[in-house]
């Protein structure tokens, strides 16, 4: 990351779509894996245009609150997943599969019916118009190999393995795509690892290493414990993290605040730079700055501040936009605080 400040701000990925484009009410306690447009206010013919205003605006919001490393919002997306997910061919949309969701609910999920091919970049676009709008650091997202693997129902490939090999091999195209069109990071979201950890054991790794493999920037791997909006009650400890610290990506990014997590763990990725979770999104007050400086010094007694990144614990996607702007802004300040007595 192309910052000599210590501790550096960013956003893990999402923030709030408008009202006027998304109907929060819809996609209330949802995560969409299989398309779905009933979230959608706006039709086909002007959504694009109607993205393109909301996406502006999520810019200027994490551009005026001060955060160093900002996204596009993911203000183009039903989830942070089905977005490229189920842009790939290989995939039966119109007959979903189901798979056993985090919660232990039945999902519906894509089905994995034919070989896992891209037949053209998803989100160039996206990062072309997010550099063509800000002079900041910025950062595209993307689902991870080992997640989009297991939203699925796998009636193609022999094993889970293979499987997740087949999504590596996609986002690594992708991700030589969104460095060649100015993201200055990329990131690949894994939340799954932690929900699946058995799995991810046996291949989560390697098909990250193939998903990073001649990125010719700065990679993150984000796992988190879920969104607060669906995921009430989380663990204070993640059942998969210190083998992170074999994978190719320069930084990984957790989930602290809402778990209360024992930062301690974060000794076991000795090579890794941290993007530690100092915002809560299972809090509807927003943070006072001393508060985010409390939980930022806590997290430096086992790291060092050029190895720490400050960050939400999560997108923002399921917050007020005014909750969320406050919570920025906070983050933003209390790492100033901190940064004032290095």
């Amino acid at each position: 990351m192309n910052t000599d400040k210590l501790l550096p701000t960013a956003v893990v990925g999402s923030y709030p779509q408008p009202h006027w484009l998304v109907d929060a009410d819809a996609l209330s306690g949802r995560v969409p894996r299989v398309r779905a447009e009933d979230i959608w206010r706006i039709d086909a013919a002007q959504r694009v245009e109607a993205q393109d205003d909301a996406t502006r605006i999520a810019i200027q919001d994490m551009e005026r609150a001060g955060v160093d490393v900002i996204t596009d919002g993911e203000i183009r997306r039903e989830s942070y997943s089905n977005h490229f997910a189920t842009a790939l061919q290989g995939i039966d949309l119109d007959n979903p599969g189901e798979t056993i969701g985090r919660m232990g609910q039945m999902t519906k999920v894509p089905r994995v019916t034919g070989e896992i091919t891209r037949p053209h970049p998803v989100q160039v676009r996206d990062v072309q118009f997010l550099r063509a709008n800000s002079s900041s650091l910025i950062k595209a997202t993307l689902p991870g190999p080992f997640t989009m693997s297991q939203q699925v129902q796998n009636d193609y490939y022999p094993d889970g393995e293979s499987l997740a090999m087949a999504y590596a091999e996609v986002v690594r195209q992708e991700v030589a795509d969104l460095f060649t069109a100015g993201a200055d990071i990329v990131q690949l979201d894994e939340p799954w690892m932690q929900a699946r950890p058995e799995a991810a054991a046996q291949y989560a790794v390697k098909a990250i290493n193939h998903a990073l493999q001649g990125a010719s920037g700065t990679s993150v791997v984000h796992m988190c414990f879920g969104y607060a909006a669906t995921v009430k009650q989380k663990p204070s400890g993640y059942s998969f993290l210190p083998e992170l610290d074999a994978c190719a990506a320069d930084q990984i990014s957790i989930e602290c605040a809402q778990p209360a997590l024992d930062l301690s763990i974060v000794k076991a990725l000795p090579s890794k730079t941290m993007m530690i979770g100092v915002i809560s999104m299972g809090d509807a007050n927003v943070e006072t700055p001393d508060v985010v400086a409390g939980r930022i010094r806590d997290a430096l007694r086992y790291l060092s501040a050029d190895r720490m990144v400050v960050a939400p614990d999560c997108g923002m996607k399921y917050l007020p936009r005014e909750t969320a702007i406050g919570k920025l802004r906070a983050m933003v300040e209390g790492a100033e605080l901190v940064r004032r007595q290095l």
